[in-house]
């Protein structure tokens, strides 16, 4: 599906990321099917993953990077009138929330839980990411800043920061963070789908990167479209 946006000719297209997550709910029936049939005859790649595979960690780490970009754009919804923004807005909250759901199903399909007290965010990458976030871990170009989670993620400041904006200045920074936001996160789908063992979650990551991908682009024209670049405003 594209659609076109109300300022210029900015067009967006869904056709890889419906593909992905259509490939990826195909994959999670068959694996499930496997599983049932029992682990001795199942492929490994539809055994359960281990708590602190990389499968597990994506999970779990993706669920919280989602939530927030979910929060960010329900608050931006209600801070301005734009319709191209708005309608953004509705696409990633609606897009993420329902990965989200995947994500955290697969974790109880799993049997594992959703958070596990001992596992630093970004662990499951092998890349030392869950040691001093204070002092700015860097991933694919983004840092986490300081008081924020993970890679991209938003800074409790910067969400209050967002809900008192109006109008073109929320429109501004709500693209400028989501940009931050989707760098993050499009790191993170490219190591699960390069690291992950599940035929059905690789598939879904790589869906996240290409649509994610897709977006930058989008906001990196909506912010030029309101003479601002797309520097994080924190």
């Amino acid at each position: 599906m594209t659609r076109t946006s109300g300022r210029g000719s900015v067009t967006r297209t869904y056709w890889a990321a419906g593909s992905a997550v259509g490939l990826a709910l195909l994959f999670a029936v068959g694996a499930t099917v496997a599983t049932a049939g029992g682990t001795d005859s199942a492929p490994a790649s539809s055994r359960t993953p281990g708590l602190y595979s990389a499968d597990a960690g994506f999970a779990r780490d993706m669920a919280v990077h989602h939530q927030q970009a979910v929060e960010m754009s329900f608050i931006v919804r209600d801070r301005t009138k734009d319709e191209p923004v708005r309608t953004l807005a509705y696409d990633i909250a609606s897009t993420q929330a329902n990965q989200r759901g995947m994500m955290l199903g697969w974790l109880d399909m799993w049997g594992l839980p959703k958070t596990v007290a001992d596992e630093p965010p970004m662990s499951w990458m092998g890349s030392g990411g869950g040691g001093d976030h204070g002092a700015g871990h860097a991933m694919g170009g983004v840092v986490t800043k300081p008081g924020a989670l993970m890679p991209g993620m938003a800074t409790k400041e910067e969400l209050v920061q967002l809900g008192s904006a109006e109008g073109r200045d929320a429109e501004v920074l709500y693209l400028r963070l989501m940009t931050d936001h989707h760098k993050g996160g499009v790191g993170m789908a490219q190591g699960c789908a390069t690291q992950c063992v599940n035929p059905a979650e690789r598939a879904l990551a790589q869906g996240m990167v290409e649509a994610q991908q897709a977006e930058l682009q989008l906001m990196a024209d909506m912010l030029k479209q309101r003479g601002a670049d797309p520097l994080a405003a924190g």
